[in-house]
């Protein structure tokens, strides 16, 4: 008898479902510990964040030993496929220890020309965003949905979400702060919930810096599959981090890259 064999999304979805069952038991917890990752700042992990990321690698090991895997929490696992499963067990911990429903597990698979599949799950809402070469759909309380971004044509109508007000460097809040002056709503505290609204059709721009490739390849995957674009502020990939902006079509990405490319 062969063994089953299951595609990429059943164990991207098998991986999204370990990852909720063990961090629901952990939010909003008033006890919940939290430890801080840097000496002059403050960058939170908790439990949750690893053990999240922990049973997501336990199925990867079961159901894609040869792949690699690129984690937040521990690290790089060296496969021998030429695929990456890039993880964050929980984006936007900071949103989870002030108990917002803004933080999402991100999980994303990847080859040498970035991440061709991505999964946004918000567990608490029961919400999941997933995005393939077969389409972008949403999963949740009110049934299953295609994704498709908005037609917005000018930043004058457009809607912008970030994360912090202050954005990376400088340098990096200039160029936000010179997109944010010009759109018609400016919305903070998102984490990467703003990129599962932009895939979802509710916004028209995430404009962000300082980020990880973990932070950013699952959104690139889903908002590319609902027909947005994403790249970083010169126009070029993202998906290994820093710089980004996230637009829900093409004129809204080239009114945005006019400006950032000046910062």
């Amino acid at each position: 008898m062969q063994p089953t064999t299951f595609s990429d999304l059943e164990i991207a979805e098998e991986m999204a479902e370990a990852a909720r069952a063990a961090i629901l038991p952990f939010f909003r917890q008033a006890d919940l510990e939290t430890a801080n990752k840097l000496a002059d700042g403050f960058d939170p992990v908790t439990v949750a964040d690893r053990a999240a990321e922990q049973a997501m690698r336990e199925v990867l090991a079961r159901q894609r030993p040869d792949d690699s895997i690129l984690g937040e929490e521990f690290g790089e696992h060296k496969g021998t496929s030429g695929r990456t499963w890039v993880l964050d067990p929980i984006d936007g911990t900071r949103g989870f220890i002030s108990g917002t429903p803004t933080w999402g597990v991100l999980i994303a698979l990847s080859d040498q020309d970035g991440p061709f599949m991505g999964v946004i799950d918000q567990p608490y809402i029961g919400e999941r965003f997933v995005g393939s070469s077969s389409g972008a759909q949403l999963t949740g309380p009110h049934g299953t949905t295609a994704l498709q971004t908005r037609k917005t044509k000018t930043l004058e109508q457009a809607t912008l979400f970030t994360t912090f007000p202050e954005v990376g460097t400088p340098e990096d809040r200039a160029g936000f702060q010179a997109v944010s002056e010009q759109v018609k709503l400016t919305r903070y505290g998102m984490d990467c919930y703003a990129y599962a609204l932009l895939a979802a059709g509710q916004a028209d721009l995430v404009i962000e810096a300082g980020l990880n490739s973990y932070d950013i390849q699952a959104p690139i995957a889903v908002i590319q599959a609902a027909g947005g674009i994403v790249t970083d502020w010169q126009g070029g990939p993202a998906y290994e981090g820093g710089r980004a902006l996230a637009a829900s079509n093409a004129d809204l990405h080239a009114a945005a890259l006019q400006v950032l490319r000046h910062f």
